[in-house]
């Protein structure tokens, strides 16, 4: 869908931060990460909610939230990992996405980042070079 966000992100038709890719699925950074790592898995056929994709959809993105928290686990240490997806009136991107998020104890509300009331904080690593860690040791795992 041209009009999609999610669809040009998923198929690079718009600047993403890829980190893994395969048929089905693409992974790239979130443009304002709660932490850095902080990941979206989009199907790259547009779906709009968790119960349009297909076994295979639902399999990579699966496979994909497990290479990604893996990665993230062993680059950033992180406290924990969440992973999740909004629907309905709550899927910003209006594209089924699931985040794949580090986390660490934070003083405000995890809460508040889905609600649009977490502060944006700045992190000394930027995007790029999120993305070059992670792609990298994605890639050593997949050999």
């Amino acid at each position: 869908m041209e009009d999609c966000l999610g669809c040009r992100l998923a198929t690079e038709k718009e600047k993403a931060f890829i980190i893994y890719e395969n048929e089905h699925v693409s992974c790239f950074l979130d443009h304002v990460p709660h932490h850095p790592g902080h990941t979206l898995i989009l199907p790259k056929r547009h779906k709009l909610e968790v119960t349009e994709l297909n076994e295979e959809e639902s399999l990579s993105v699966m496979k994909a939230s497990q290479l990604v928290a893996q990665a993230i686990q062993a680059l950033y240490e992180p406290n924990g990992i969440t992973v999740c997806q909004n629907g309905g009136i709550y899927n910003e991107l209006t594209h089924y996405h699931m985040h794949v998020i580090p986390r660490n104890e934070e003083a405000e509300r995890f809460g508040a980042l889905f609600y649009g009331e977490a502060d944006v904080e700045t992190y000394s690593e930027s995007l790029e070079e999120t993305q070059k860690k992670l792609k990298t040791y994605i890639s050593r795992l997949l050999e």
